[in-house]
């Protein structure tokens, strides 16, 4: 069985970052070209965007918009918790990626890709439990993991960096806790997924 939970902390009241306000304009300005905000309110709301200092005020500016538009800021988490027996979990295409990701695990496999995730944080710790099972992380470029504060018992850990090494770093994970019996597998995808696209 999977349970999931998800502490909402205080996030509307968490800091924007510039990443933050840039995609909540991109949202406006596909809506603009959809007809649903006039030139006006474009105007207007990519200000107040720009020098939004929260992410509860980017959010309230995407309210009267499409769900999806306004996924990104409303779904953002500060702790989100995974706690599984024996099965599997994936986090894929999409996922938002909280501040901190609470993970206990006894005999299965947990998956994050980070390869089409949304990032709202600089850095993403993840505290982890784990038993006889194996945590696979699947990055892109940007995305670096850091696990020297791992502890480990009868337990692997495999990492490989995906893309180049001059890349500017999106995203830090940071992984601390217990690893037994188990594996730790940092990875680029496999080749023939994502979106890159074949050198000319």
């Amino acid at each position: 069985m999977t349970v999931i939970g998800a502490g909402e902390g205080m996030a509307d009241e968490l800091r924007a970052s510039h990443r933050d306000r840039d995609r909540v304009v991109d949202v406006l300005r596909v809506a603009a070209g959809d007809g649903r905000l006039t030139s006006e309110e474009l105007d207007e709301r990519v200000e107040a965007a720009l020098t939004a200092r929260t992410l509860g005020e980017l959010a309230a500016l995407t309210t009267d918009l499409p769900a999806v538009a306004g996924t990104v800021v409303a779904q953002v988490k500060d702790v989100v918790r995974i706690e599984q027996q024996g099965g599997s979990v994936r986090r894929g295409e999409g996922w938002v990626v909280p501040r901190v990701l609470e993970i206990e695990s006894a005999w299965g496999d947990v998956t994050l890709d980070f390869t089409q995730a949304v990032i709202t944080y600089e850095t993403l710790r993840i505290d982890l439990d784990m038993r006889g099972g194996t945590l696979r992380l699947v990055t892109r470029p940007g995305v670096v993991v850091d696990t020297d504060s791992l502890v480990t018992e009868f337990a692997k850990i495999k990492v490989r960096a995906a893309g180049d090494v001059g890349t500017p770093v999106e995203l830090r994970v940071e992984i601390g806790g217990r690893q037994s019996y188990g594996r730790v597998v940092v990875r680029p995808p496999r080749r023939g997924f994502g979106r890159r696209t074949p050198a000319a």
